[in-house]
C-alpha cells in the first residue's frame, strides 16, 4: 500500500482478508476479484500480538490501509472502538508519516529496506575501570 492506492481506495473501498496465511492464497483465488496489495512494516497494538511486526489484526490493517492512502480520519475512527485502538497509532506514528510521504509502494519498498538495515557500528571496546 502507498498513497498511490488513494483512488483505488477510494473507488473500491478495502477489503480484508481474514484468515491464516496458510488458507490466504486458496481463498484469494477462488473468491476475491481485484488488486491484491500488502502493507508495509507496521507494528501490532492489538493484545494478543503486542508489539510484533506484521502481526496486526484485521482492523489494524484495514486502519493501516486508510492512514497510508490518505484516509486519516477514517483510520482513527476505525480502531477508536477498541480498548488498544490508540496503541497501535502511538507504536507506528512515526511509521506511518513516512509511509504517507512516498509517492507509490517502490518507495515504501525503499523506506522499508532502510528500516530493516543494521547500523553499522564499531566494535565494542568493553568498559575500563578506573
Amino acid at each position: 500500500m502507498s498513497p498511490a492506492d488513494h483512488e483505488r481506495v477510494e473507488q473500491f473501498g478495502v477489503v480484508a482478508l481474514d484468515c491464516s496465511w496458510e488458507h490466504a492464497q486458496k481463498v484469494m483465488g477462488e473468491h476475491v476479484r481485484g488488486t491484491s496489495r500488502t502493507l508495509p512494516i507496521l507494528i501490532a497494538g492489538n493484545p494478543v500480538n503486542y508489539g510484533k511486526l506484521t502481526k496486526l489484526s484485521t482492523a489494524e490493517a484495514i486502519a493501516a490501509t486508510l492512514y497510508i492512502t490518505g484516509f486519516k480520519e477514517e483510520a482513527h475512527s476505525m480502531l477508536e472502538i477498541f480498548p488498544w485502538g490508540h496503541t497501535f497509532f502511538e507504536l507506528n506514528q512515526m511509521l506511518l508519516d513516512n509511509y504517507v510521504t512516498a509517492k507509490d509502494s517502490t518507495e515504501v519498498v525503499e523506506m522499508q529496506k532502510r528500516l530493516l538495515k543494521p547500523e553499522k557500528r564499531e566494535p565494542s571496546k568493553g568498559i575500563e575501570w578506573g
